[in-house]
């Protein structure tokens, strides 16, 4: 019985992906179908109507093997590595102008927030 309770679990996971999909392309929303999937399916889920436990264990198993999903992009970086290896000088210039970026606009931002709530 616990493979039927499995299979489930994995089908109402999987019916938000679906349903992110159809919400996605149905009208052409600007956000990935799986975040929108994500989005409805953390409502269903505070509001009661999916129990944890009908994807507490496909949940858990999915995670288990998270690394196997980062096997595509991995393959995918060393087919276009000459592509990657006469642009590395850019794409590590604009990594570290972006994260510097990033996070000196955080910090300000975290310090007026913090000035703000003082006052």
């Amino acid at each position: 019985m616990k493979g039927v309770t499995v299979m489930l679990g994995l089908a109402i996971l999987l019916a938000f992906h679906f349903l992110g999909l159809l919400i996605q392309t149905g009208l052409s929303l600007p956000l990935p179908a799986n975040v929108i999937g994500l989005i409805l399916f953390t409502a269903c889920l505070f509001l009661k109507i999916v129990k944890l436990e009908w994807v507490e264990a496909p949940a858990r198993f999915l995670l288990r093997h998270m690394l196997l999903f980062f096997v595509p992009f991995v393959v995918g970086t060393m087919a276009y590595f000459p592509l990657i290896r006469e642009s590395a000088l850019s794409i590590v210039i604009g990594l570290v102008f972006s994260t510097l970026v990033s996070l000196l606009v955080t910090g300000a931002l975290t310090q007026w927030l913090e000035k703000r709530r003082s006052a």
